[in-house]
């Protein structure tokens, strides 16, 4: 294994010993401010000191979000993140400006590699149009809002048989071939979302008119089109996603309600209820790839070392410097992240398993995350590292599929990596209604600020239907139904954050389309993709990846062709 040191990196400008309070930061923004640039050279050097500096204030913050995330509980651990949500950050913002005015300022900014800084000096003008003095003391607002969500949903649990379990702990027996099993489970964590469900509710009305008031301070009609800025989405517009949503109603949503007749035949039912979903139609019973977290841990090793040493080292090395939290507790945040952590270059990866077939994809997703993280480490500026959406999630949801043949890492029996395959290639196809869903529901949230709880509920299940409303009979549980919107994180902390899952779940598929034809071809294209950071423009990254940012209806009929030749093959 090769020796990677996961300790920060040495610094060049900052002390070893830099303590992260206001008093110590304070003079480092006013040091840049006032520097003298001479020439070209003098201007990159800045650019790497504040690249320093910036590296050294997010990995702070991210051991406080990590921390906060693995125990929810804890009111020391919020403090200390809402000591830098509310007194660091909202004086490093206006202070950012200063600096980027005086970037985009500099009489040498022309003398640079215009090619090597493009995308830099691009995102750059875009701040510096956005911000606005008034919203800064909104987003702290908005951040300590969003943090909420995770206080209400990681106290969620339920008692089944009489033992208490987390909500992803209980969806386990969501799989189970007893139907009345699965029934139960179903019901009692639906009855506990329920019953945040006003909570929710409130919450999100504060998030949405906070949101909206930024968006109108920023001089926009309204917050979907501040964050289409705001996102750097310099390659697609609003209609490109309406678009999109189209050529998945038509070409996806087709092929998943034939499945889904298929599923209700083989269980032999009249419909589908919300509890028959996850079962194995063939009778057997779920899928067991991991024992516990620590076995997932080494289980994904093995796995990355089969498709290249070099991805295995940076895992095991993740695993001997404690950087995951994967197993899924009372008090933990839920969902699943991996947080680069910018000085030490490593990543740290947090997920709440229930040792199940989806926390192995969960983990090879975030483990794609991972590598572009330790691939990205040695660009010469921090901001080179922060890569888009759309390309942060090509990494992850193509290592999904590109690490599928060697995933007998985690199934002894050829049987069994089989039902593995064809679950994944079905997940892939129900992933992209969930984004047009997910997406075009905040498209409607955002575009009409005014509404009410209940306008937002009826214009979800409406959404929902239109994409066949995951093909379940929902008659008898309409309230579940709307307000399922209140399970995905993304709205509450992350909006706008989705449409980007189905642009690179496209990609991905492209990527793995490309592996199978040519494997060290495919495998060298993806990883020159990721190295690149956010160095090139999108575009650029998605064609070194050799596959094409796309999302047209023929881009995704051909796709999803390909997605349903792969599943016959499997299921011969």
């Amino acid at each position: 294994m090769e020796d990677l040191s996961m300790k920060q990196k040495k610094r060049n400008y900052l002390s070893s010993n830099f303590e992260m309070t206001w008093e110590h930061i304070e003079p480092v923004f006013q040091e840049l401010q006032l520097r003298q640039i001479h020439s070209a050279a003098d201007l990159e050097q800045w650019l790497r000191d504040r690249s320093e500096l910036e590296a050294a204030l997010e990995e702070d913050f991210a051991w406080r979000y990590i921390r906060m995330t693995c125990d929810t509980s804890s009111e020391q651990l919020l403090a200390d993140f809402q000591y830098f949500a509310t007194e660091i950050e909202p004086k490093v913002a206006p202070l950012n400006n200063e600096l980027n005015k005086k970037f985009i300022a500099s009489p040498y900014l022309d003398q640079l590699d215009q090619q090597k800084y493009f995308v830099l000096i691009r995102s750059t003008r875009k701040a510096l149009e956005l911000f606005r003095e008034e919203n800064v003391a909104l987003q702290t607002e908005i951040q300590l809002e969003q943090q909420k969500y995770q206080s209400i949903t990681g106290a969620m649990s339920v008692q089944l048989n009489g033992q208490e379990y987390t909500l992803e702990q209980a969806s386990v027996f969501l799989k189970d071939q007893d139907r009345e099993l699965r029934q139960q489970a179903w019901e009692a964590i639906s009855s506990r979302r329920l019953k945040d469900k006003q909570a929710l509710d409130e919450l999100f009305d504060r998030l949405l008119k906070l949101r909206h008031q930024v968006a109108l301070n920023a001089g926009f009609d309204n917050f979907r089109d501040y964050m289409f800025q705001a996102l750097g989405r310099f390659d697609y517009s609003p209609e490109d996603c309406f678009r999109f949503h189209e050529a998945i109603e038509k070409e996806v949503v087709p092929v998943l309600r034939k499945q889904a007749t298929a599923r209700k035949k083989a269980l032999e039912l009249t419909s589908l209820e919300p509890w028959d979903m996850e079962v194995d139609i063939s009778g057997k019973p779920a899928l067991k790839p991991f024992a516990n977290g620590q076995e997932l841990i080494d289980k994904t090793i093995d796995c990355f070392n089969r498709l290249d040493p070099f991805l295995g080292d940076r895992i095991e090395n993740m695993k001997l410097n404690g950087l995951f939290d994967v197993e899924s507790r009372k008090g933990k945040a839920p969902g699943g992240y991996n947080y680069p952590l910018a000085e030490t270059g490593a990543p740290f990866i947090f997920m709440n398993s229930a040792n199940t077939f989806r926390d192995l994809t969960t983990m090879v997703h975030e483990g794609g995350h991972a590598i572009h993280t330790f691939v990205t480490a040695d660009l010469e500026l921090n901001d080179f590292k922060h890569c888009p959406s759309e390309v942060a999630e090509l990494a992850s949801m193509s290592m999904e599929l590109i690490s599928m043949d060697e995933w007998d890492a985690f199934f002894e029996y050829p049987e069994e990596l089989k039902r593995a395959k064809r679950d994944q290639l079905k997940d892939v196809l129900k992933t992209l209604p969930w984004v047009a869903i997910v997406d075009q529901f905040q498209h409607w949230i955002y575009t009409n600020p005014e509404h009410t709880a209940a306008e937002r509920n009826a214009a979800w299940v409406e959404i929902f239907e239109r994409f066949g409303a995951n093909f379940i009979d929902w008659n008898e549980h309409k309230d579940a139904e709307a307000f399922l919107w209140q399970k995905q994180l993304h709205i509450f902390e992350v909006p706008f954050y989705y449409i980007e899952y189905g642009i690179a779940q496209l990609g991905a598929i492209a990527v793995w389309k490309n592996y199978k034809e040519n494997p060290k071809e495919g495998l060298n294209n993806y990883l020159n993709a990721l190295k690149l950071g956010y160095t090139k423009t999108i575009r650029e990254i998605y064609e070194t990846a050799g596959v094409r940012f796309d999302f047209s209806a023929a881009y995704v009929k051909e796709l999803v062709h390909f997605v349903q030749n792969e599943l016959e093959l499997l299921e011969q």
